[in-house]
């Protein structure tokens, strides 16, 4: 251990002078301004059918909250706008729960043009903008207004071939030719409670699926969704807002409860609706639906009550019948992705982890193994793109470690090695064409904040997009000289598995002094912290404040081996918390740290992670920021609760051993500050008000702060931002700060 944490001041040491930079401090308000401290950013990136042009979304240089529609021509040029989000979006309309709701699942916090889809002939461009529908003609070059109506048309799409456009309205799913023309009803009779064309909350909230119907390639047909809640529980949820406070009946499956109940129809535009047999059992959950090149099979994954199963139906259209063609199992769970890829010729790739990692599979159209594509002790991460000309298949993988992916080509026709298309040393997100394999790439690293670039099929860069360069100019760079390369490591667990951290060091950092850190922590199922990144400027103010931050991805999280990610089955909050303290420990051998002055902050499941941290036996942290934390296994839902915990019933131990009321006696006194949006329709606000009554009756001091209106992701203004940061730096600053000390 001597020798590593010598090794480690010597790397901080040479990360930067230990004198103080001359650079300007980066003032808190800033952080939230406008323009974006990060430079301007490219969102929803898409490659348009012909390959001709790229489109995305992008905040207002001189408004956040307000995002605008972009287009780049590959053959060069300056970026120019399509959409102005400002002048579509009308200022004073309230949008429907069911969007909200669609927002808050998505993490959308803009206004204006904040989704969009090309037509496959690239004539066209779909934008639902504040509840109506945009259509941008691309050999007109003009935008005109689709739909004009009270009500929310919500999940829009353009038809394959581009003859129609579709909607969901008051929860029954229409069609409108994409020309203009009179709107039609696909379905009728649809209620709050009986819906068709939506996603369920499960659908929306945990499974990665926000839409609840699938056109067929031709044109011809839709497979669309029935959802049922009308035996799901009734859970009053308070929603508090500035001006006043209202009761939500909300519809919310906590774990063991009844969920929603999802059938699935085949509505030819022309013809009777037929109904797919999904089996005889209705307790499962609707996964995935897709068509196969040539619309003569449906696929439907469907996916077992307690996850353990995940079976791939081939359905037909016409009949509704159905064969399990392949199955995934496990003595765990079974993730699931958005990696099946059905081919021209009938075949289909897929992503499995039964080699104990996850990775590519090729597969016949009878559900056949064909061959392994991709194999070794190391983590696919997502199926990106397929090139079916040539026979490749691209993805992101995280051969190297980790902390950081590339983007590799393969052949899944011919066995070999994958190819990395992309430099190591960061993080990758990808769009890839449809054809021809060229991509646009948006690469970031602690360094370099995200800049977009148009890739060829090989790699090489076309053209940038967004460079986004921090250099003079950017709005980081009068404080860039403040930056200090975070360092990575691991530590062993208890059963011997690599534990990732990184650890970040203030401006003017002085290795001969020991120095407060703060934790940050995730911790949770599907979520990796510790990555090569770009630095976050609101995590420069704990910086600039003299705090060294440091992040530990504890057993359970992803992009590892399954042995890594299933250590925690049936024991949410035990595994994870031991990890964290034995990352804690760690930094208490590190000479320039404070051992006795170490917080810990999260969010969400952070949150849960920090309370759990905050009242471990001989909890080596003195402080902790609590965001919106789950306290309760059994308040929250049932497709994430019970993919790893089961449910009350089966595993009343597990449950009982990180509820978080009865540990309340455990927490030093004032050694918490609890935050929570008052309308979270997520992690209800019950979950912290259980808390704070508990810790009320034990006569625990604590600190809260409460946010009016505002929900789990959705609705935090800048300025709501700033404000709990501010808050977080005021708390710590009294806990973990010495005057002359420091």
């Amino acid at each position: 251990m001597k020798l590593l944490t010598a090794a480690l001041a010597a790397a901080l040491v040479a990360a930067a002078p230990l004198t103080p930079a001359m650079a300007e401090r980066l003032p808190p308000l800033r952080v939230f301004e406008s323009p974006d401290i990060s430079g301007p950013r490219a969102r929803g990136v898409k490659l348009s059918p012909d390959g001709k042009a790229v489109t995305y979304i992008k905040t207002r240089a001189d408004d956040l909250t307000i995002s605008d529609l972009w287009i780049a021509d590959v053959a060069g040029g300056e970026p120019r706008m399509l959409l102005d989000g400002r002048k579509l979006a009308p200022p004073a309309r309230e949008l429907s729960e069911a969007e909200k709701a669609r927002r808050e699942r998505a993490g959308v916090a803009t206004r204006g043009v904040v989704d969009y889809a090309w037509d496959d002939q690239a004539r066209m461009i779909l934008a639902p903008v504040e509840g109506d529908l945009w259509v941008y003609d691309i050999a007109a070059g003009q935008a005109r207004q689709l739909t004009r109506s009270a009500a929310d048309e919500i999940d829009a799409k353009v038809s394959p071939k581009g003859g129609f456009v579709s909607f969901v309205r008051d929860d029954n799913l229409y069609i409108v030719p994409a020309s203009g023309g009179p709107e039609r009803a696909v379905t009728e009779g649809g209620t709050e409670l009986k819906s068709w064309g939506t996603a369920e909350f499960i659908a929306q909230e945990e499974m990665d699926r926000s839409t609840g119907y699938w056109w067929s390639p031709d044109d011809r047909a839709i497979a669309v969704a029935f959802v049922d809640q009308t035996g799901v529980d009734v859970v009053p949820r308070p929603e508090v807002n500035a001006t006043g406070a209202q009761v939500v009946a909300q519809r919310y499956p906590r774990a063991g409860r009844p969920n929603a109940r999802v059938d699935l129809f085949v509505q030819p535009l022309a013809g009777p609706r037929v109904k797919v047999d999904l089996g005889p059992n209705a307790d499962i959950y609707l996964a995935r639906v897709a068509w196969a090149k040539d619309g003569r099979t449906l696929y439907v994954q469907r996916q077992s009550r307690d996850q353990r199963r995940l079976d791939i139906l081939a359905v037909d259209p016409a009949t509704g019948a159905s064969k399990v063609i392949l199955s995934e199992t496990s003595p765990h769970w079974v993730d699931l992705t958005n990696d099946f890829r059905p081919l021209k010729d009938g075949n289909f790739l897929w992503s499995s982890e039964r080699s104990g990692w996850l990775h590519l599979y090729l597969y016949g159209p009878d559900g056949r193994l064909i061959r392994q594509v991709t194999q070794g002790d190391w983590a696919v991460e997502k199926i990106e793109g397929v090139d079916e000309a040539t026979g490749r298949v691209l993805f992101l993988g995280r051969k190297d470690n980790p902390t950081e992916n590339r983007l590799y080509a393969v052949s899944y026709r011919t066995p070999g090695p994958p190819k990395a298309l992309t430099p190591g040393g960061g993080v990758w997100a990808v769009a890839v064409a449809e054809k021809g394999g060229a991509f646009v790439g948006t690469y970031e690293d602690p360094k370099t904040p995200p800049q977009t670039a148009l890739y060829r099929a090989d790699g090489v860069r076309v053209r940038w997009i967004e460079e986004n360069a921090l250099k003079a100019g950017h709005p980081f760079w009068p404080y860039a000289e403040r930056l200090r390369e975070p360092q990575f490591g691991t530590i062993k667990a208890a059963d011997g598995q690599d534990l990732w951290w990184s650890l970040r060091t203030p401006p003017g950092f002085d290795p001969s002094k020991r120095h407060p850190v703060i934790v940050q922590v995730y911790g949770g199922p599907g979520s990796a912290r510790v990555q090569k990144t770009w630095h976050s400027p609101e995590d420069q103010i704990l910086l600039d404040a003299g705090y060294i931050l440091f992040r530990l991805d504890n057993r359970g999280t992803p992009n590892r081996s399954v042995a890594f990610k299933t250590a925690i089955d049936r024991r949410l909050g035990q595994l994870e918390v031991e990890d964290q303290i034995a990352g804690a420990r760690y930094l208490q051998s590190l000479p320039f740290v404070d051992p006795d002055r170490i917080g810990v902050t999260g969010w969400s499941y952070g949150g849960y992670m920090t309370l759990l941290m905050l009242t471990a036996p001989d909890s080596p942290f003195r402080a902790g920021v609590a965001g919106a934390p789950v306290t309760d296994w059994a308040l929250y839902d049932t497709h994430y609760t019970e993919r790893f915990m089961g449910t009350p019933a089966e595993n009343a131990a597990g449950y009982a051993a990180t509820e978080l009321t009865s540990r309340a006696s455990k927490l030093k006194p004032g050694a918490v500050l609890i935050v929570h949006g008052m309308a979270d329709d997520n992690v209800t606000f019950d979950h912290t008000t259980r808390l704070l009554f508990a810790l009320q009756a034990a006569g625990t001091p604590f600190e809260t702060m409460v946010y009016p209106g505002l929900r789990h992701r959705g609705g935090w203004t800048p300025m709501n931002r700033m404000h709990r940061a501010v808050q977080t730096l005021d708390f710590f600053d009294r806990k973990l700060r010495t005057p002359g000390r420091d």
